[in-house]
């Protein structure tokens, strides 16, 4: 495999692991970004930090693709803010992103640890 062709299979990973992310921090309520981001990292134990340089291009993309959709409003403290809402595709873009992130999870885990699988 080339060097380009695996720098861009990383890539294409990360951002669809990103967007899975958001679209599941969205699931239960309209958020905006910056809510989005501290609820990945609150979940996460503090382990995954999405920085806004990655977080707003994504949101942008997930709207393109219809699959979230967005509102401004006024925070709790009075700030506008763009509010992000999961759509009826990003549902079903959830559903399927999560069943194939399932898939890799067990994949993997049958590589790393075969004694799991007897």
């Amino acid at each position: 495999m080339a060097e380009g062709s695996k720098y861009q299979n990383r890539i294409e990973l990360l951002q669809g692991t990103l967007d899975m992310l958001i679209l599941q921090a969205l699931r239960c309520e309209p958020m905006h970004g910056y809510a989005v981001a501290q609820q990945i990292r609150t979940r996460s134990a503090e382990v995954l930090n999405v920085e806004t340089g990655s977080l707003y291009p994504a949101l942008h993309r997930l709207e393109r693709q219809k699959w979230v959709e967005s509102e401004w409003k006024l925070t709790e403290s009075k700030q506008r803010a763009k509010y992000y809402q999961l759509t009826v595709l990003g549902k079903k873009q959830l559903t399927a992103d999560h069943q194939r992130w399932l898939q890799l999870v067990r994949a993997i885990a049958a590589i790393m640890e075969p004694e799991m699988q007897r």
